[in-house]
């Protein structure tokens, strides 16, 4: 197996041209060498996320960095902020009637209004 094969096959789900990169845990505390490869990346804060080519490089400084991010295919990515769009879609709002209910003859009339 050619090294690009075997570079394909560590991807994540299935191969992507792109490889979207979010930075989940903090930099303080990390090595000087983790911190240059974020800042390599472009990765400054954290929940905040890159679009990089999905080249043997990035793939190296993934690596390095792999507990501190998080690495998604362009399926994942879109399918992820697809669901995030619909969790803050606007829902209709709940129709309340206060008007209040007239008085039936017996309680067993009122209940039989009430259910229908």
């Amino acid at each position: 197996m050619n090294a690009f094969k075997a570079f394909k096959a560590c991807a994540p789900v299935a191969w992507s041209p792109h490889l979207y990169i979010t930075l989940v845990r903090g930099i303080p505390g990390t090595r000087k060498l983790h911190r240059r490869t974020l800042e390599a990346l472009h990765l400054q804060k954290c929940n905040r996320t890159v679009m990089r080519w999905n080249t043997p490089t990035a793939r190296g400084m993934l690596q390095q960095v792999k507990r501190l991010v998080v690495i998604e295919t362009e399926e994942m990515f879109k399918a992820r902020k697809q669901q995030e769009a619909a969790h803050r879609a606007l829902r209709p709002p709940f129709v309340i009637d206060h008007h209040p209910v007239p008085m039936a003859a017996s309680p067993q009339q009122f209940f039989t209004e009430c259910m229908s």
